[in-house]
């Protein structure tokens, strides 16, 4: 069985390798009309340009996985600004996408923790699906659309969880069907555990992205390795392997916070758990160090019995 490995957003490897430069509301209004769209496509161009450099950087080493920066355009859905972000740029989003095919690379979006479908508030589902749009609409513009996955938390529960749940399969059905095809969830640490989220995926036919460091500061009553095997299936409309992401606690008394790197040994029983299952799994890191953890990762797994690295980001385990 082989684990690939992906890192968030920022190449750290790089010199200034931000995809997120930014423009505030308040900058904007405080600018001609003129002058503001030339600073939107400025900004904008120089994200796209970065992102194109950690692309050919994730080639270089061997690395297929990558979550894109949701801050690539600025204001892109502020109801004020909403801009064609897409036509001024649509040879630099077809280069983006033309890498990401011809390397067989997997990239994804995750909207902020403000894109949920469990609020009573409709103008929240209303902006979340605003959102959505967003993020699917630059996969569309790279022509990934398709193959590639934008994921979100189930939200918040407001004090009642089986209101809410049952709120989000009703708030879901705004969001137009062909994004809803696109979307994945994932567990979170302090609302919805891994047994809750995977029941809503299954309700809704949606693919798990299963967070460990998550699971592990909210926990469920059923044992994990009952668990699993049920997220991984939901992966199987997709034909891609399964996603899980990885980080491990800052401390203690921090167990919710991300550290700069991983530790080996917190992941250890999901390793073995995943081994005895022989299933692929793309794993997506999620510390602070960003690639750097990832490549560290990757590198201390490697020394262990059994497991080969078969390329710069990814290994084998037998």
């Amino acid at each position: 069985m082989k684990i690939r490995f992906g890192y968030v957003s920022h190449a750290l490897n790089l010199w200034e390798a931000t995809p997120a430069r930014t423009m505030t509301f308040k900058r904007y209004t405080q600018l001609g009309k003129e002058e503001r769209d030339d600073k939107l496509k400025e900004v904008t161009l120089a994200n796209l340009r970065t992102t194109l450099r950690i692309l050919y950087y994730n080639v270089a080493q061997g690395i297929e996985l990558y979550r894109m920066s949701s801050s690539i355009v600025p204001l892109a859905t502020h109801p004020e600004v909403k801009w064609d972000f897409i036509t001024p740029f649509k040879r630099e989003w077809e280069e983006l996408g033309e890498i990401v095919q011809i390397h067989n690379l997997r990239v994804s979006f995750h909207p902020n923790q403000f894109t949920l479908f469990t609020s009573p508030k409709e103008t929240i589902t209303v902006n979340s699906v605003s959102d959505m749009e967003y993020h699917y609409n630059m996969l569309k513009a790279m022509g990934v659309h398709e193959s590639s996955y934008i994921n979100i938390h189930v939200g918040g529960a407001y004090g009642d969880k089986a209101s809410s749940l049952e709120r989000f399969h009703e708030n879901i059905k705004m969001l137009p069907t062909e994004i809803k095809q696109q979307m994945t969830l994932e567990n979170d640490d302090k609302t919805y555990t891994t047994e809750e989220t995977l029941n809503v995926c299954l309700r809704e036919d949606i693919p798990f992205v299963f967070d460990y460091h998550h699971h592990m500061a909210n926990l469920c009553e059923t044992n994990l390795g009952d668990l699993l095997p049920a997220t991984f299936k939901t992966w199987e409309r997709t034909g891609i392997p399964p996603k899980i992401h990885i980080s491990s606690p800052k401390g203690e008394k921090e167990f919710r916070s991300h550290s700069d790197l991983v530790d080996p040994l917190f992941l250890a029983p999901l390793m073995k758990l995943i081994k005895s299952i022989g299933q692929d799994v793309d794993f997506m890191i999620e510390a602070k160090r960003k690639d750097q953890a990832m490549l560290q990762l990757i590198e201390d797994l490697s020394k262990q019995r059994g497991i080969k690295r078969i390329s710069g980001g990814v290994l084998e385990i037998n």
